[in-house]
């Protein structure tokens, strides 16, 4: 079994496991910073780890809900995982959460697998191979105007008086996971994503390599490309959008200064 065969069958199962543990009543609490996480969470986490490295002991990890062991540095490949991408929506028996795991090596994202069970979709990619949805190929959008394109984003923030140049109409959509938002935009049903706010390498790292293998961009707000298992796992921002789309949105954002 390859890497991908291996992440995506995990993934599967898990989400199982997950929408399991949500119909019989999750317990849930607030971890230091505020951000929700629940007994799926949790669980699911240990299953993974427990069936990844049974299978690839010599692989580093890094998850979110796994306290971070700085010997992942070390190793050449690692799982980064991410065990319940969007907790608030599968919490509230909304369907935008995901399963996301990625295999990295030197840096770069190799597999990757985002699976969103209450939808039944499985992103796929590997690095050189094509990016999937349920087995079928899927490409970024060619759309190339700001205004009237398909926005996953923060309407309140697009709506900010403060911009130097007011953002024009554009259908702004929200979907709690992040890793889920990458994906849409790396099958065209959305135009873009952003975030001016920080992100965790485990939000990104499989979707990272699906959206590239579509064809999509996806840098920070400044146009800086992303890289994995750094010792602080944090990105400042993102902008995901197709080629034509992506440095028109750029130009408004990449002058903003956010706080360290």
């Amino acid at each position: 079994m390859n890497d991908l065969e291996l992440i995506t069958e995990a993934a599967r199962t898990v989400g199982e496991t997950a929408q399991a543990l949500r119909t019989q009543g999750l317990k849930s609490w607030s971890k230091d910073g505020g951000s929700l996480v629940t007994n799926a969470d949790i669980e699911v986490d240990s299953l993974l780890k427990a069936m990844l490295l049974q299978a690839r002991p010599e692989y580093g990890w890094l998850s979110e809900e796994t306290a971070d062991d700085p010997a992942r540095l070390e190793r050449r490949r690692l799982f980064v995982v991410d065990p319940i991408d969007g907790t608030v929506a599968f919490k509230n028996g909304k369907p935008w959460w995901s399963v996301s795991i990625a295999v990295v090596e030197n840096d770069r994202p190799v597999s990757g697998v985002v699976h969103a069970p209450d939808v039944e979709e499985t992103f796929t990619a590997t690095a050189g191979g094509g990016a999937s949805l349920n087995g079928a190929a899927i490409g970024a959008s060619a759309t190339a105007a700001v205004q009237d394109c398909a926005m996953l984003g923060d309407a309140k923030m697009f709506a900010h008086p403060a911009w130097r140049t007011p953002w024009p109409p554009m259908r702004i959509a929200a979907r709690n996971s992040i890793a889920y938002r990458l994906c849409l935009v790396a099958d065209g049903r959305f135009d873009a994503a952003v975030a001016l706010s920080s992100k965790s390498e485990w939000d990104l790292a499989a979707a990272d390599l699906i959206r590239a293998e579509a064809g999509a961009v996806l840098t920070d707000h400044k146009g800086r490309g992303f890289s994995y298992n750094k010792p602080v796992p944090l990105m400042p921002s993102l902008i995901c959008a197709g080629p034509a789309l992506y440095p028109l949105i750029l130009d408004r954002v990449r002058h903003i200064d956010l706080p360290n």
